[in-house]
């Protein structure tokens, strides 16, 4: 008797995934607030789900942040390619938990959707994986495991976007010799459509600090020639921007765009479609200028994350001496991420009003990413896709920046970077109500069980010229 198709595998693996994302989502992974205890017990429950979908060398490989990044690793047979499945499982802060419709550490399905913190960002693509794998042991004994050497990531610190996972693969050199990494970060351009991600901006934040009194000073008896802190602050990062919202740093460059002008129809966002993906206000004005998928994927953006101020419940009628805020600018592709620091810091001290003295730390730099899509398996995972999905695939940009894939691609320069995963518009991860339609879930599983089985066929066919195929077998695949 034949295993049945990968499909109906992972269809029945599905109720299993819901149990498995539900334990990971009720621990509170929180980069930089959560205690130790929730990230080693996430760690060896991810091992622990590693083991049992048929992976069976563990180790836990401690981070400098005191975090555990999980290695799973199934060997192949002697030359067998290698792939490494990479996905993270600590997550963003829940911020105001009473702003959710359901608690954000509860997975919970509502209309058709599971709703929790990391349910796509990323616990999800950590499940994903899992189910992929499954789907592949569950067929065996009728169809053998690829003939491919798999190893898992599980990341634990992925977003300080801080290069923590560069620091500790350098630590062990030996660890990988990937020919493929599908990071699973990502996700589809709506949903239903598979989509794999081709290139990512690079981001610079730093922390500004701008001071003007020596004291705080009551309003009405010094306010008018004292100048305040806040004040100054707001100016200033009002300069950021141009009247249409463009941003002022990096400085324009009217031929970046073109340079960098994504391949096949990844360059189409439809403003319409954009508008609604992000939950723009009727009547709000898009801001910036060029399309809205240059805009978002390949010019800058420049964001301020959060001013230091009183809140409104404890303010009082003072002039205050100091005043911080946290400033981002997601770089092009290809831009020195470094130079773009030096020239955030230039365009602040320029323009800091009255005087007033400026201080500037650098908090992150991220590298930008773009891929090469010209390979064996990135050929083999958009046919992959097409199938498991039933149509074809996509490639985009993104907006966002993932050290990882700098990481992987500084240190395994030959590999192919795969970048893909379960998220959609209305996932709104690092937001309120983050979610993951288990569709996704699933047919991301199924294409990714797919592309392992293939991938190991056609390496062993010799295809190594980066046209992939379905290898001559004389029978169907099992799809």
């Amino acid at each position: 008797m034949s295993a049945p198709p990968l499909a109906a595998t992972v269809r029945s693996l599905m109720p299993r995934a819901h149990d498995d994302l539900a334990e990971l989502v009720a621990l509170r992974t929180v980069v930089g607030l959560s205690p130790p205890d929730q990230f080693r017990r996430a760690a060896r429950r991810i091992a622990a789900l590693l083991t049992d979908a048929g992976l069976p060398e563990i180790r836990l490989l401690p981070a400098d942040d005191g975090t555990e990044t999980v290695y799973a690793r199934r060997p192949g047979p002697p030359g067998a390619p290698s792939v490494v499945l990479y996905a993270h499982y600590d997550v963003v802060s829940a911020q105001d938990e009473t702003a959710w419709r359901t608690p954000p550490f509860e997975l919970t399905e509502r209309d058709g959707r599971w709703y929790g913190r990391g349910s796509a960002d990323c616990k999800g693509n950590v499940v994903m994986h899992l189910t992929a794998l499954r789907a592949l042991q569950d067929a065996l004994p009728h169809e053998p495991f690829p003939e491919l050497d798999v190893v898992v990531l599980a990341d634990g610190s992925e977003e300080p976007g801080d290069g923590s996972l560069e620091k500790l693969l350098r630590a062990h050199p030996g660890l990988l010799a990937p020919d493929a990494v599908v990071v699973a970060d990502t996700g589809n351009a709506a949903p239903g459509v598979p989509t794999v991600t081709t290139s990512l901006r690079g981001m610079a934040v730093a922390e500004i600090t701008l001071s003007t009194l020596s004291r705080p000073l009551h309003s009405g008896q010094f306010g008018g020639p004292a100048p305040d802190a806040l004040t100054a602050l707001i100016r200033l990062l009002a300069t950021l921007h141009d009247s249409r919202g463009t941003p002022r740093v990096p400085a324009p460059d009217t031929g970046r765009a073109a340079a960098y002008a994504l391949p096949g129809d990844g360059a189409a966002y439809p403003e319409a479609d954009f508008r609604a993906d992000a939950g723009v206000l009727d009547g709000v004005d898009l801001i910036g200028v060029g399309t809205v998928a240059d805009r978002l994927w390949t010019l800058p953006s420049v964001t301020v994350l959060a001013v230091q101020s009183p809140p409104l419940d404890d303010a009082v009628p003072a002039l205050l001496p100091s005043a911080k805020a946290l400033v981002s600018v997601r770089t092009p592709p290809g831009a020195d991420v470094s130079a773009v620091h030096e020239e955030l810091a230039g365009h602040l001290r320029e323009r800091a009003p009255w005087g007033a003295r400026l201080d500037i730390r650098r908090v992150t730099s991220g590298p930008s990413f773009r891929a090469d899509t010209d390979g064996t398996a990135h050929a083999v995972m958009r046919d992959a896709l097409r199938d498991a999905f039933g149509v074809p695939s996509r490639e985009v940009g993104a907006g966002g920046s993932i050290a990882v894939c700098s990481a992987f691609s500084t240190l395994y320069p030959d590999a192919e970077i795969i970048l893909c995963g379960v998220e959609d518009p209305p996932s709104n991860i690092h937001g309120v109500d983050e979610s993951v339609s288990p569709a996704e879930i699933a047919a991301l599983a199924h294409a990714e069980a797919l592309f392992l089985r293939r991938l190991a066929a056609v390496r062993a066919e010799g295809g190594t010229d980066g046209a992939a195929r379905t290898p001559s077998t004389g029978r169907q695949e099992n799809r």
